[in-house]
């Protein structure tokens, strides 16, 4: 069992004071909170909670759903809708999901990082400000990272909102990136430089810079597709100091997923924290038997002979960990094939009193080694660095090395792919297709998709909610392709 959990109570909810989507003013005043270190824990603690919002935990891999990896019988997240191009400013699931949750989420960072500016007690030393304030600027910088990904120009709000300016306008995609990388620079000088193993779920320097690099890579790529050299650049460089952090691959993959097996993970450079029996999901249930996820035909043809990721990724028909214990689906399976990468040996049979415990495992090591082996092969083509990161990810799959004498169009191709594999049903695939600017290409391709797919270029943003365009009195205007 864990030792370290982060609770969604009361006060999580009291701190989300006013933001973007008007929420309830009824904050602590300052005379009833914020007298000791124990309510500035707490308040982090709230910080961290939000994140346990599925579409940013365990609901992530939804995210598949919405590319050529899956198909969503329930329609999750409006999925379906989605996938055949059926969006508009009033489209439910993760158009105004991400939207409410992300600003619900910098509202709390908001009012914690005042409450540190003005701080003027005696029970908080400077390292433990630092501390704080590193932690709450990196969950900031996730959030408006994600609704720059998905909308472009949106709010930028910096201070807790109230009755008199709650009613933000939009400010430009560059501005709310820019933002990104000034809340992670200060993260980076603040937080320790350690292993997240050794810092009780904190988040740590490393984590800040694994998140960096994330977002460096998304911006890497020009419009027409081709890399961004100045950036893949200085995204190579940061992805070599991660490597030299003390960070290595876990010698088991299925152990980065595995609820029993996830504290001291070696791999783990950031995740969402979970502790049944009172912080729980339902994640074994939602993909073990209802099959929230389906993997497509195509994409389980991408497995090599031999790969250990593919069982221990997929199953079909049953769930089956090799225990004597096996587990049929009680719902429907469209392509024979359900998702097993994060479900719990221990808890088969799934069902509705199913309490899942995994962490949502973030950040991990192996994005690094691809983000540096995309990186390098841009820059400089296929190198030994190259070869070298890729094919330790491949040795742990139980796969033979990569030819040599690749060019450097056939090392995208291959690590795209291993890419694709690795990370699977981890919500990265998703905005792989957009930041390579594929999507169209690849998704009006799909044929085995259940559904038929409908991409359009206006797609790569997604328009603003409905209800916060209403209720914005004008101030703010919807994205222009949804006008």
């Amino acid at each position: 069992m864990k030792k370290y959990k982060y609770l969604l109570f009361a006060l999580g909810l009291s701190l989300s004071g006013c933001s973007i989507d008007r929420e309830p003013l009824d904050q602590l005043s300052q005379n009833q909170f914020w007298q000791n270190q124990n309510d500035f824990d707490l308040a982090m603690t709230a910080i961290y909670g939000k994140l346990q919002t599925g579409m940013f935990s365990a609901g992530t891999p939804d995210w598949d759903l919405i590319t050529d990896n899956a198909y969503g019988q329930h329609n999750s997240n409006s999925c379906r809708d989605i996938l055949t191009g059926e969006i508009s400013p009033s489209t439910g699931g993760f158009i105004p999901g991400v939207y409410s949750n992300a600003y619900s989420g910098i509202a709390r960072v908001n009012i914690f990082l005042k409450q540190i500016e003005t701080y003027s007690g005696n029970f908080l030393d400077k390292a433990t400000i630092d501390s704080y304030v590193g932690q709450a600027k990196f969950m900031r910088a996730y959030y408006y990272f994600m609704l720059y990904a998905c909308y472009g120009d949106v709010p930028l709000v910096k201070e807790p909102l109230d009755l008199n300016n709650f009613i933000q306008p939009k400010v430009s995609a560059q501005e709310i990136l820019d933002f990104v990388y000034e809340d992670l620079d200060n993260s980076i000088n603040l937080l320790a430089s350690t292993v997240y193993t050794s810092s009780k779920g904190r988040v740590v320097k490393s984590s800040a810079q694994a998140l960096k690099l994330r977002v460096m890579m998304y911006t890497g790529y020009n419009a027409n597709g081709t890399a961004n050299t100045a950036i893949l650049t200085q995204a190579r460089s940061l992805a070599s100091e991660i490597m030299n952090s003390g960070y290595q691959l876990s010698p088991k993959f299925e152990n980065i997923f595995r609820d029993s097996e996830q504290e001291g993970n070696p791999e783990i450079i950031f995740s969402v924290k979970f502790l049944a029996p009172n912080n729980y999901t339902s994640m074994d249930q939602w993909y073990g038997d209802w099959v929230g996820v389906s993997p497509l035909p195509s994409f389980i043809a991408l497995f090599e002979q031999g790969d250990l990721r593919k069982d221990l990724s997929l199953f079909k028909d049953e769930v089956d960990f090799g225990t004597g214990k096996t587990h049929r689906p009680s719902n429907n399976m469209p392509t024979g094939y359900g998702m097993k990468k994060f479900l719990t040996p221990e808890n088969i049979p799934y069902g509705y009193a199913t309490r899942s415990a995994q962490d949502w495992v973030l950040l991990r090591y192996a994005e690094v080694l691809l983000n540096y082996a995309e990186a390098e092969n841009e820059v400089s083509g296929p190198t030994s660095g190259v070869y070298n990161a890729i094919n330790a990810i491949r040795k742990r799959a139980n796969l033979n090395e990569l030819s040599l004498g690749l060019s450097k169009e056939q090392m995208r191709e291959a690590l795209r792919k291993e890419r694709r594999i690795e990370l699977a049903f981890e919500g990265i695939r998703y905005f792989d297709l957009k930041r390579w600017h594929i999507a169209g290409q690849v998704l009006n391709a799909v044929n085995d998709g259940i559904i038929k797919y409908r991409f359009e270029d206006k797609f790569y943003l997604w328009p603003l909610p409905q209800a916060q365009i209403d209720r914005s009195q004008g101030k703010l205007i919807q994205n222009k392709d949804y006008q």
